[in-house]
Protein backbone atom coordinates (compact mmCIF):
# COMPACT_ATOMS: atom_id res chain seq x y z
CA UNK A 1 0.00 0.00 0.00
CA UNK A 2 0.84 3.80 -0.01
CA UNK A 3 -0.25 6.01 2.60
CA UNK A 4 -2.44 8.47 1.30
CA UNK A 5 -3.49 10.67 4.76
CA UNK A 6 -2.09 11.36 7.84
CA UNK A 7 -4.51 8.84 9.54
CA UNK A 8 -3.15 5.96 7.28
CA UNK A 9 -0.07 6.87 8.68
CA UNK A 10 -1.19 6.52 12.48
CA UNK A 11 -2.87 3.37 12.55
CA UNK A 12 -0.20 2.27 10.66
CA UNK A 13 2.46 3.58 13.46
CA UNK A 14 0.74 1.94 15.99
CA UNK A 15 0.42 -1.49 14.78
CA UNK A 16 4.07 -0.81 14.26
CA UNK A 17 4.31 -0.07 17.92
CA UNK A 18 2.49 -3.07 19.09
CA UNK A 19 4.69 -5.33 16.95
CA UNK A 20 7.78 -3.48 18.64
CA UNK A 21 6.38 -4.04 21.98
CA UNK A 22 5.38 -7.73 21.36
CA UNK A 23 9.23 -8.60 19.66
CA UNK A 24 10.91 -6.60 22.96
CA UNK A 25 8.68 -8.83 25.09
CA UNK A 26 9.11 -12.14 23.75
CA UNK A 27 12.82 -11.31 23.56
CA UNK A 28 12.62 -10.56 27.13
CA UNK A 29 11.79 -13.67 28.24
CA UNK A 30 14.52 -15.47 26.10
CA UNK A 31 17.01 -18.26 28.04
CA UNK A 32 18.12 -21.38 27.76
CA UNK A 33 15.51 -23.74 29.08
CA UNK A 34 12.13 -21.81 27.24
CA UNK A 35 10.25 -23.15 25.14
CA UNK A 36 9.55 -21.61 21.66
CA UNK A 37 5.92 -22.51 22.68
CA UNK A 38 6.51 -20.21 26.07
CA UNK A 39 7.59 -17.29 23.50
CA UNK A 40 4.76 -17.53 21.24
CA UNK A 41 2.38 -17.72 24.63
CA UNK A 42 4.06 -14.10 25.59
CA UNK A 43 3.92 -13.04 22.00
CA UNK A 44 -0.13 -13.99 21.78
CA UNK A 45 -0.62 -11.97 25.58
CA UNK A 46 1.00 -8.91 24.05
CA UNK A 47 -1.18 -8.82 20.94
CA UNK A 48 -4.46 -9.60 23.24
CA UNK A 49 -3.83 -6.80 25.48
CA UNK A 50 -3.12 -4.34 22.34
CA UNK A 51 -6.56 -5.50 20.85
CA UNK A 52 -4.09 -6.95 18.12
CA UNK A 53 -4.17 -9.67 16.12
CA UNK A 54 -1.77 -12.20 14.73
CA UNK A 55 -1.74 -11.69 10.70
CA UNK A 56 -0.28 -15.49 9.68
CA UNK A 57 -2.76 -17.48 11.44
CA UNK A 58 -5.43 -15.12 9.85
CA UNK A 59 -4.54 -15.19 6.20
CA UNK A 60 -1.94 -18.14 5.84
CA UNK A 61 -3.61 -20.45 8.54
CA UNK A 62 0.10 -20.58 10.59
CA UNK A 63 0.17 -22.70 13.50
CA UNK A 64 1.01 -20.15 15.89
CA UNK A 65 1.36 -16.79 16.66
CA UNK A 66 4.84 -15.66 15.88
CA UNK A 67 7.32 -17.43 13.51
CA UNK A 68 10.40 -18.90 16.22
CA UNK A 69 13.38 -20.32 13.88
CA UNK A 70 16.50 -21.72 15.82
CA UNK A 71 19.68 -21.33 14.78
CA UNK A 72 19.28 -23.11 11.06
CA UNK A 73 16.07 -22.30 11.05
CA UNK A 74 15.91 -19.35 8.83
CA UNK A 75 11.95 -18.67 8.72
CA UNK A 76 8.52 -19.58 9.67
CA UNK A 77 9.55 -21.79 12.41
CA UNK A 78 6.64 -23.18 14.73
CA UNK A 79 6.51 -22.58 18.13
CA UNK A 80 6.20 -26.29 19.86
CA UNK A 81 8.13 -28.26 22.86
CA UNK A 82 11.45 -27.17 21.32
CA UNK A 83 13.57 -26.28 24.35
CA UNK A 84 15.63 -22.97 23.63
CA UNK A 85 19.88 -23.85 24.77
CA UNK A 86 22.77 -21.66 25.66
CA UNK A 87 24.32 -20.59 22.48
CA UNK A 88 21.40 -20.74 20.02
CA UNK A 89 20.19 -18.11 17.55
CA UNK A 90 16.58 -17.32 18.23
CA UNK A 91 14.92 -15.61 15.17
CA UNK A 92 11.40 -13.88 16.49
CA UNK A 93 9.00 -13.04 13.68
CA UNK A 94 6.16 -11.24 14.71
CA UNK A 95 3.72 -9.76 11.90
CA UNK A 96 0.15 -8.42 13.50
CA UNK A 97 -2.95 -6.35 12.46
CA UNK A 98 -5.41 -4.01 13.77
CA UNK A 99 -7.90 -1.44 12.17
CA UNK A 100 -6.87 -3.10 9.05
CA UNK A 101 -3.71 -2.06 9.24
CA UNK A 102 -0.49 -4.74 9.01
CA UNK A 103 2.95 -4.42 9.96
CA UNK A 104 5.92 -6.88 10.45
CA UNK A 105 9.06 -7.47 12.18
CA UNK A 106 11.90 -9.42 13.10
CA UNK A 107 14.87 -9.64 14.94
CA UNK A 108 17.51 -12.31 15.63
CA UNK A 109 18.28 -12.86 19.99
CA UNK A 110 21.38 -14.60 21.25
CA UNK A 111 20.25 -17.21 23.88
CA UNK A 112 22.94 -16.77 26.58
CA UNK A 113 26.78 -16.67 25.25
CA UNK A 114 26.93 -17.64 21.81
CA UNK A 115 29.54 -18.25 19.37
CA UNK A 116 31.76 -15.38 18.04
CA UNK A 117 30.72 -16.73 14.50
CA UNK A 118 26.57 -16.77 15.75
CA UNK A 119 27.70 -13.39 17.01
CA UNK A 120 29.23 -12.23 13.98
CA UNK A 121 26.05 -13.51 11.71
CA UNK A 122 23.33 -11.25 13.95
CA UNK A 123 25.40 -8.45 13.92
CA UNK A 124 25.95 -8.65 9.77
CA UNK A 125 21.32 -8.79 9.30
CA UNK A 126 21.43 -5.86 11.42
CA UNK A 127 24.23 -3.87 9.11
CA UNK A 128 22.54 -5.24 6.23
CA UNK A 129 19.31 -4.02 7.31
CA UNK A 130 20.71 -0.27 7.23
CA UNK A 131 22.50 -0.49 4.54
CA UNK A 132 19.16 -1.49 3.00
CA UNK A 133 17.44 1.21 4.46
CA UNK A 134 19.78 3.86 3.41
CA UNK A 135 18.74 2.48 -0.39
CA UNK A 136 14.96 2.95 0.55
CA UNK A 137 14.56 6.59 -1.09
CA UNK A 138 11.59 8.00 -3.24
CA UNK A 139 13.25 7.85 -7.42
CA UNK A 140 15.50 5.16 -6.58
CA UNK A 141 14.34 1.43 -7.75
CA UNK A 142 13.79 -1.75 -5.84
CA UNK A 143 16.55 -3.36 -6.94
CA UNK A 144 18.93 -0.73 -5.34
CA UNK A 145 18.06 -2.26 -1.81
CA UNK A 146 18.86 -5.48 -2.29
CA UNK A 147 22.06 -4.25 -3.93
CA UNK A 148 22.84 -2.65 -0.66
CA UNK A 149 21.83 -5.48 1.24
CA UNK A 150 23.84 -8.31 -0.86
CA UNK A 151 26.93 -5.98 -0.84
CA UNK A 152 27.29 -5.78 3.16
CA UNK A 153 26.85 -9.80 3.45
CA UNK A 154 28.99 -10.87 1.37
CA UNK A 155 31.82 -7.88 2.86
CA UNK A 156 30.83 -9.96 6.22
CA UNK A 157 32.00 -12.95 4.60
CA UNK A 158 27.95 -14.34 4.43
CA UNK A 159 25.30 -15.47 2.27
CA UNK A 160 21.88 -14.34 1.44
CA UNK A 161 19.44 -16.68 0.77
CA UNK A 162 18.44 -15.74 -1.93
CA UNK A 163 14.91 -17.65 -2.26
CA UNK A 164 13.09 -15.20 0.76
CA UNK A 165 12.84 -11.50 0.34
CA UNK A 166 11.32 -8.60 1.54
CA UNK A 167 7.54 -7.18 0.63
CA UNK A 168 5.24 -5.18 0.43
CA UNK A 169 2.81 -4.85 3.65
CA UNK A 170 0.21 -2.27 5.34
CA UNK A 171 -2.95 -3.60 4.14
CA UNK A 172 -2.41 -7.75 4.17
CA UNK A 173 0.74 -9.60 5.01
CA UNK A 174 2.54 -9.69 2.00
CA UNK A 175 2.02 -7.58 -1.09
CA UNK A 176 3.94 -5.73 -4.01
CA UNK A 177 6.22 -5.42 -4.61
CA UNK A 178 9.20 -8.06 -3.69
CA UNK A 179 12.08 -6.86 -2.17
CA UNK A 180 14.92 -9.08 -3.02
CA UNK A 181 18.02 -9.20 -0.81
CA UNK A 182 20.23 -9.13 -3.57
CA UNK A 183 20.67 -7.61 -6.85
CA UNK A 184 18.36 -8.32 -9.82
CA UNK A 185 17.95 -6.15 -12.15
CA UNK A 186 13.97 -7.43 -12.40
CA UNK A 187 13.10 -5.43 -9.99
CA UNK A 188 13.44 -1.81 -11.11
CA UNK A 189 10.13 -0.30 -10.27
CA UNK A 190 11.12 3.02 -8.84
CA UNK A 191 10.25 3.57 -4.99
CA UNK A 192 7.65 5.85 -4.65
CA UNK A 193 6.88 8.08 -1.64
CA UNK A 194 4.13 6.58 0.68
CA UNK A 195 5.12 3.55 -0.42
CA UNK A 196 5.02 1.20 2.65
CA UNK A 197 7.40 -2.17 2.59
CA UNK A 198 9.70 -4.21 4.31
CA UNK A 199 13.16 -4.97 4.50
CA UNK A 200 14.48 -8.32 6.08
CA UNK A 201 17.83 -9.45 5.48
CA UNK A 202 17.69 -13.50 5.95
CA UNK A 203 21.13 -14.64 5.65
CA UNK A 204 23.52 -17.12 6.38
CA UNK A 205 26.51 -18.58 7.44
CA UNK A 206 26.83 -21.24 4.59
CA UNK A 207 25.97 -21.29 1.24
CA UNK A 208 22.75 -19.34 1.58
CA UNK A 209 20.50 -21.94 -0.30
CA UNK A 210 17.17 -22.99 1.43
CA UNK A 211 15.09 -26.05 2.34
CA UNK A 212 11.73 -25.99 3.07
CA UNK A 213 10.77 -28.94 5.97
CA UNK A 214 8.33 -31.99 6.13
CA UNK A 215 5.84 -29.84 7.85
CA UNK A 216 5.33 -27.38 5.13
CA UNK A 217 6.02 -24.01 6.88
CA UNK A 218 10.17 -24.53 8.17
CA UNK A 219 12.49 -23.01 5.80
CA UNK A 220 15.89 -23.93 6.88
CA UNK A 221 19.09 -23.87 5.81
CA UNK A 222 20.20 -26.39 2.97
CA UNK A 223 23.51 -26.97 4.62
CA UNK A 224 22.73 -27.07 7.89
CA UNK A 225 24.43 -23.61 8.67
CA UNK A 226 23.00 -20.81 11.20
CA UNK A 227 21.17 -18.11 9.76
CA UNK A 228 19.90 -14.44 10.94
CA UNK A 229 16.73 -12.47 10.22
CA UNK A 230 16.74 -8.76 10.90
CA UNK A 231 13.23 -7.13 9.11
CA UNK A 232 11.17 -3.71 10.02
CA UNK A 233 7.90 -2.45 8.64
CA UNK A 234 9.68 0.99 6.84
CA UNK A 235 7.13 3.81 4.78
CA UNK A 236 9.65 5.17 1.90
CA UNK A 237 9.76 9.25 1.79
CA UNK A 238 11.58 12.05 -0.06
CA UNK A 239 13.92 12.14 2.85
CA UNK A 240 14.78 9.69 5.26
CA UNK A 241 12.04 6.39 5.86
CA UNK A 242 10.10 6.22 8.43
CA UNK A 243 10.49 3.13 10.99
CA UNK A 244 7.17 1.86 11.62
CA UNK A 245 8.69 -0.99 13.72
CA UNK A 246 11.88 0.17 15.62
CA UNK A 247 12.06 2.81 18.08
Amino acid sequence: MSIKSQSELRKLQAIGKIVRLTLEQMSAHVRPGVTTAELDAVGAAVLKNHAAESSPPLVYGFPGTACISVNDEAIHGIPGKRVLAEGDLVKLDVTAQKDGFVADAAITVRVGRVSPAADALARCAEAAFRQGLRAARVGNRVYEIGRAVEREVRRCGFSVIRELCGHGVGRTIHEEPCVPNHYDPRFRAKLTDGLVITIEPIIAAGSGRAALQPDKWTIRTGDGSLAAHHEHTIVVTKNEPILLTAA
